[in-house]
């Protein structure tokens, strides 16, 4: 049981080593995941081969046993998630630039906005002269509004002067 912990346990730490070699290392690190999950699924079947190894240890000695199988389990266990802790932000990443390219290829326009509106309005069935005729009015009811405030002011500066 001892030279399999010992390797085991060797692994573990090559593993952290990695998982710090992950962080700083960009283009790789697809490849070096790949040989971070195949060591840690390989783990994984030397803790299966030492749990029975350890329950056939003598008495006094499989407590301690069974404590350190359990240790490397927990350790390792924590590299897996730390492990899919690192893909996902990956993921995270990759998906932001992707729709960062993709909305700096778009092109944001106001003539294509008033193009659409009119398309969308020749769909309807409302011409190009209808369309002039409402800009016309609404050109129109601007000069309306501005001197109906303009009204609205002189009536009421003139009801303040002769109430007062």
């Amino acid at each position: 049981m001892e030279p399999l912990y010992q390797q085991t346990h060797k692994q573990v730490h090559e593993i952290q080593s990695h998982m710090g070699r992950l962080e700083t290392a960009d283009k790789q690190s697809l490849h070096i995941e790949n040989e971070i999950q195949a060591s840690i699924d390989q783990i994984f079947s030397h803790l299966e081969r030492l749990e029975i190894l350890s329950s056939k240890e003598p008495p006094n000695k499989r407590q301690n046993a069974k404590l350190r199988v359990d240790q490397l389990k927990y350790d390792v266990q924590h590299l897996q998630t730390a492990l899919q802790n690192f893909q996902h932000r990956r993921y995270t990443r990759e998906q932001q630039e992707r729709q960062r390219a993709e909305l700096l290829s778009r092109t944001f326009t106001t003539n294509g906005t008033q193009k659409k509106i009119l398309d969308i309005a020749n769909m309807l069935g409302l011409s190009n002269t209808v369309m002039r005729l409402i800009e016309k009015r609404a050109f129109q009811d601007k000069y309306f509004m501005i001197g109906g405030m303009l009204l609205t002011c002189v009536v009421m500066f003139l009801v303040v002067q002769y109430l007062t």
